[in-house]
């Protein structure tokens, strides 16, 4: 079973010595306003595997307070994409909006003890008041009403006296505070916008700060854990917590939040990505998104070989891209079968061979692994290799096919160029091409080293597309970039028209796919008439 190492781990043990806690109770709380990404993966499978090896529970709680971009398609992709993950979730999911009406009788209660009251400054006004770093708030002349007041006021709110931004419930805490965080919050507004649950049941809706330590509460969560960017927000969870009568008083831990070069985390910049269609949508290969991700051809178990590489810790750091892309790569070296495709085909035409003569040549599906059994490949006069493997002239350092080189086919004979066809462009329409028909399994006994190139049999070619992927953002860190839209890659997806074996489809079909000397790649079965592969990773980091 997996165990999660660091600073929580340690804070756990010493409360289960202690005896502070019998049952380990952990929550991961997703809004349903966007698709889960990379980063939730981490606070996922800290929450969940720590419940699981603590044999405690993890609720799964949708923080649903704001229905102007909560929906239902976003809670069902994020139940998808955790039991993809392989978390079981039981019966163990909840609503925040399910407290609606607990979340309400605490908010009375805070009037009723003089410590919240109903505010109707607008919202320039309240950010006026509220001051700044250097300098303090001021009270808002509605601070002092009578409680009674205050509460007449406050059912108007839910019964709909009141249009959006004309009133709003806040604590009263210090206008004063170092902590322009507790200069007086709201902990409720007026949302008029239909709920994905409780549909039009309520007018008013609590604040995350206000919802989210009431419902840890109500859930008898043990430890709170949420990202450094809540650590302020830790004041506000107490405040509330030490003046309301809860039963139950959880605890809240701090962790560095997941940063991952040449990607933005950030759910408000993956939307404008989405709406601005930057992004074919939430799932495109190119987004961090565990449906990216998913669709890339990234598996849930090298996503959590990632996040215990990285670890839980307090300090804030930048993560390396290779870092997450060699987790997919060490795993998909173990179990790809391997195979050729050729991506930008040019047409050989092997002239000392007879038309109707071909050969099939039994190789290894994986290199090491022989109990993955053998394939065969054919071999014929007509034959595909890649552009990228030929060239006219060229210095003693390019091992391809030249007009004197000869090079090898991969698994087959050497060959050598007799001639080059041309069409009216000017462009290689095909090469004429010898072959050595004594060099088939001689390749371990030549003297002299030579370049080999991969290749497909015109008669065994089925036409594919192939999408390469690179990182959608040209800097490494765009998150802190204002205008991170000035940086987009706007060649971060080649698309290339080529060919792949015959029986690499019919005999590999649940397999991830090595093409040899191009990368992993991921098939697409969503296309039933043509065959698309997207590019997990390359077969080294290049970068």
């Amino acid at each position: 079973m997996n165990k999660i190492n660091g600073f929580i781990n340690n804070i756990i043990q010493q409360d289960i010595k202690k005896k502070i806690i019998t049952k380990l109770r952990t929550r991961f709380p997703p809004e349903p306003n966007g698709y889960l990404h990379i980063g939730h993966i981490k606070s996922m499978h800290l929450n969940f595997i720590l419940a699981e090896y603590y044999k405690g529970c993890c609720k799964l709680r949708f923080d649903d307070t704001n229905p102007k971009k909560e929906k239902n398609k976003f809670v069902t992709s994020i139940k998808k994409d955790i039991l993809w993950m392989g978390f079981n979730l039981n019966k163990n999911i909840t609503f925040t909006s399910e407290y609606f009406e607990i979340i309400y009788q605490y908010a009375i209660e805070l009037i009723k003890k003089k410590l919240a009251y109903v505010d109707q400054l607008n919202k320039i006004q309240i950010k006026q008041y509220r001051g700044t770093l250097k300098q303090p708030g001021k009270n808002s002349p509605y601070r002092n009403q009578t409680i009674e007041e205050s509460l007449n006021l406050f059912k108007k709110m839910k019964k709909g006296f009141f249009s959006e931004g004309q009133a709003c419930l806040r604590a009263k805490i210090n206008m004063k505070a170092s902590s322009i965080l507790m200069r007086d919050p709201v902990l409720y507004r007026i949302i008029h916008k239909e709920h994905h649950k409780t549909k039009n049941s309520w007018l008013i809706y609590p604040t995350y700060d206000f919802a989210h330590c009431i419902s840890d509460s109500i859930e008898g969560i043990t430890h709170s854990l949420c990202t450094l960017e809540f650590k302020e927000n830790k004041k506000l969870y107490e405040w509330i917590l030490d003046n309301i009568s809860v039963v139950h008083y959880p605890k809240q831990y701090e962790y560095a939040r997941l940063k991952l070069e040449y990607t933005v985390l950030s759910k408000r910049k993956l939307t404008i990505l989405v709406k601005n269609k930057i992004v074919s949508g939430w799932n495109d290969p190119r987004m961090p998104t565990i449906s990216g991700l998913k669709k890339k051809g990234y598996t849930p178990e090298s996503l959590k070989k990632f996040c215990n590489k990285i670890g839980v810790s307090k300090q804030d750091s930048l993560i390396e891209l290779h870092s997450l892309e060699s987790c997919i790569r060490n795993e998909l070296n173990k179990q790809s079968m391997r195979t050729m495709a050729i991506i930008d085909p040019i047409l050989v035409i092997i002239e000392n061979m007879n038309e109707k003569k071909y050969e099939n040549i039994s190789v290894l599906n994986h290199p090491k692994m022989p109990n993955m059994g053998i394939r065969n490949i054919v071999f014929s006069k007509e034959i595909y290799i890649d552009k990228s493997d030929f060239k006219e002239y060229a210095d003693e350092k390019y091992k391809g096919l030249t007009l004197k080189n000869t090079v090898r086919l991969r698994y087959a004979y050497t060959i050598k160029v007799k001639d080059i066809k041309y069409d009216k462009k000017g462009n290689i329409k095909k090469i004429l091409c010898t072959y050595d028909n004594t060099t088939l399994h001689t390749y371990k006994n030549q003297k002299k080293k030579i370049g080999i190139i991969h290749w497909i049999s015109k008669n065994d070619a089925i036409p594919a597309y192939f999408y390469f992927y690179s990182p959608l953002f040209t800097i490494k860190n765009p998150e802190i970039e204002k205008n991170f839209l000035n940086f987009i890659n706007l060649h971060s997806k080649i698309k290339k028209k080529g060919f792949v074996n015959k029986e690499t489809l019919i005999n590999f079909n649940n397999y991830p796919f090595q093409f040899e000397r191009i990368g992993y790649f991921f098939i697409d079965k969503k296309y039933t008439n043509k065959i698309v592969f997207h590019q997990t990773v390359s077969l080294k980091n290049k970068r």
